[in-house]
């Protein structure tokens, strides 16, 4: 059984000074980065994903229109395909990840299990065609993408888990319900071997 870890949206709008930034997300890119160099020989796929949407419409009311965001449903333009906010946070030691897979072009996606290579090949075919049945979840944001891949992994019967000091999300409260739902469908929230924890994991600045 293969092995595979999966970094979900370390993404500069999704970082201190984006459009849409998560306290500690720098912080996190650095952390993340760190347990890389200490465990990416460990796994027999590491894939990265990324938020790709369209600049041109809402990406199915994923944006919001003029009464301004909800932060719930709806969210400032954020992670434009082929622009500095959709890039990857410097600090994200990339040169570990073997591939790249984009979601949420024209669509609301929050899962990575809806994203797609640039070949247009699906994540749970290219998790199927190396075989992978375990999956390790880092990334951001806890209360929504790392969330929904994490549940979208367990509804297709793999063995998860999050390291929930490799994670930070949009809004604390709804971080620590989206860990428990994660729990409840069977997977496994663990603490990473790395020696400092985010200070507020779960705290927003929005």
């Amino acid at each position: 059984m293969a092995r595979a870890l999966l970094v979900v949206d370390v993404q500069n709008d999704f970082t201190e000074g984006g459009a849409l930034a998560v306290s500690g997300g720098a912080a996190l890119a650095k952390r993340i980065s760190a347990f890389l160099g200490r465990h990416a020989d460990e796994y027999d796929l590491i894939v990265g994903s990324r938020d790709w949407h369209h600049g041109d419409d809402d990406n199915g009311g994923h944006f919001a229109g003029p009464s301004g965001p909800d932060f719930v449903h709806t969210w400032p333009v954020h992670c434009v395909a082929d622009t500095a906010g959709a890039a990857y946070h410097p600090d994200l030691d990339t040169t570990t990840i073997d591939i790249d897979v984009f979601k949420g072009q024209g669509k609301p996606d929050y899962s990575a299990f809806q994203a797609h290579t640039a070949d247009g090949v699906a994540l749970p075919d290219l998790l199927r065609e190396h075989r992978v049945r375990s999956i390790d979840i880092v990334g951001l944001t806890t209360d929504h993408c790392v969330r929904a891949s994490a549940l979208d992994a367990r509804a297709a019967d793999m063995d998860v888990a999050v390291y929930d000091d490799l994670v930070a999300g949009v809004d604390a409260d709804r971080s620590t319900r989206a860990l428990e739902e994660i729990r409840v469908a069977g997977g496994h929230v663990d603490r990473s071997d790395m020696d400092e924890g985010l200070a507020n994991p779960g705290g927003a600045q929005l």
